[in-house]
């Protein structure tokens, strides 16, 4: 056994992004992920934002990789059947349905563990129990709900969603290591638990530092924030705070040379305060290392503004990859902003696997994310995702070891195709 997870088998309820983004990454990791589809349409995602007619979405595609598809009517009752068997052989059962469905189609708790006392039910939700327990809830909403929106964005802006996908991606990442603690629980105790993590919790977890700044608020203003220098009172709540870094060394986005024409001309820069002396030789200002109105990082808070405009100055001059060049080697900290057409052409990314090229038989190569979490001891590879219902018959006969007589009797029973129900004469 070279991969982490080989052995264990997943039974896949999810769809969309977040629950998708849990399952691929244990499926990375060696996991049996059985993907149970809808017969006819699947995933909702395998037809949305398609760019290649009639092939399975880049949505669909970049989400389930390493995966195995079948599809069953599980309201029809051989599909029912089939649907327990597959509880009795899994280890773990993943879903995002909205509240209330798992119980609906008569598989709740309490009948998962009489079928199978040491399964996982892991389940990704909008809310947690309250008031809004029973909403629905989207990308964006959690961001918003989760307090990241609120902080996000320049002080004389409205609230502003981030385009990192932490409310799906990032509750995924979540329910996947609740999911590994489960298992490795179950080593010792060898019984199932519930797993369960709240889409609004989730992005709360990625916010703390902001939910940190709200405690502070009641001991006096936040003076690493851009309107403590531009003299904005401090309201009730946590401010957006535009490009500053959130923590105790102050940072700006700043234009670069061909800004004008480059949307991403860009370059991250920290005046952390170790390094600050070369700062001001770099930019033509090492006054300013012996200033008491500058040498020190506190009497800077209220100058930060002017002094990210005095090194912008600078930055103009460069590309961003010349001031990385000028800047690493004196261990100033800075990044350049970089596009999502740079990612895709970053041959060190490919190199690491953290961007992979993969084949399709149907929409041909394309590129996808690889496993951020690389393992020293345990491989890693991204095969690509599942054609609808590929492997039905597989894991029929394979994994839960039904004959041919029996795997006729499920298809003539409709559980595994679309029922076509013939127009009234």
């Amino acid at each position: 056994m070279d991969k982490a997870l080989e052995g264990v088998r997943i039974l896949d309820f999810t769809h969309v992004q977040s629950g998708p983004t849990c399952t691929q990454l244990l499926a990375w990791f060696g996991a049996d992920v059985i993907k149970v589809e809808r017969p006819g349409g699947g995933d909702v995602t395998r037809s949305q934002l398609r760019d290649v007619p009639d092939a399975d979405s880049l949505y669909f595609t970049m989400l389930n990789h390493n995966k195995r598809s079948i599809t069953l009517d599980t309201k029809n009752p051989k599909g029912k059947e089939v649907l327990e068997a597959l509880i009795k052989s899994c280890d773990v059962l993943v879903e995002n349905f909205a509240p209330g469905v798992l119980d609906r189609m008569g598989f709740d708790w309490n009948r998962i563990q009489s079928l199978n006392p040491r399964m996982i039910v892991a389940s990704i939700k909008g809310f947690g129990p309250g008031p809004f327990a029973d909403c629905k809830v989207y990308e964006n909403v959690a961001q918003c709900v989760g307090g990241s929106a609120s902080t996000t964005g320049f002080s004389d802006g409205p609230p502003t969603v981030t385009g990192a996908q932490i409310g799906d991606s990032g509750t995924g990442l979540h329910l996947a290591l609740g999911i590994v603690t489960a298992l490795y629980h179950r080593t010792h105790s060898g019984r199932g638990q519930k797993v369960s993590v709240a889409m609004q919790d989730s992005v709360l977890n990625l916010c703390r530092v902001k939910l940190r700044d709200q405690q502070r608020l009641s001991h006096g203003p936040l003076k690493e924030y851009p309107q403590f220098g531009e003299g904005k009172p401090f309201g009730e709540a946590t401010p957006r705070a535009g490009n500053a870094s959130g923590g105790g060394q102050p940072g700006w986005i700043l234009k670069c040379k061909g800004w004008e024409t480059d949307p991403n001309a860009y370059i991250y820069f920290i005046t952390q305060a170790p390094v600050w002396p070369k700062i001001c030789q770099v930019i033509g200002k090492p006054e300013w290392a012996t200033d008491p109105e500058y040498a020190k990082a506190d009497a800077r808070l209220n100058k930060l503004s002017s002094i990210f405009n005095t090194i912008e100055e600078w930055t103009k001059t460069k590309t961003k990859f010349e001031v990385m060049s000028i800047c690493n080697p004196l261990d100033i900290p800075c990044g350049p902003i970089l596009s999502m057409k740079e990612i895709a052409e970053d041959q060190s990314l490919r190199a690491t696997g953290t961007v992979v090229e993969v084949d399709h038989p149907v929409r041909g190569s394309y590129l996808t994310v690889g496993n951020p979490i690389k393992l020293s001891d345990s491989k890693s590879e991204v095969r690509r995702s599942p054609l609808l219902g590929e492997h039905t018959d597989e894991i029929l006969t394979k994994v839960l070891g039904y004959n041919e007589q029996e795997l006729t009797e499920i298809r003539d029973s409709g559980a595994l195709e679309p029922v076509i129900k013939q127009a009234a004469e």
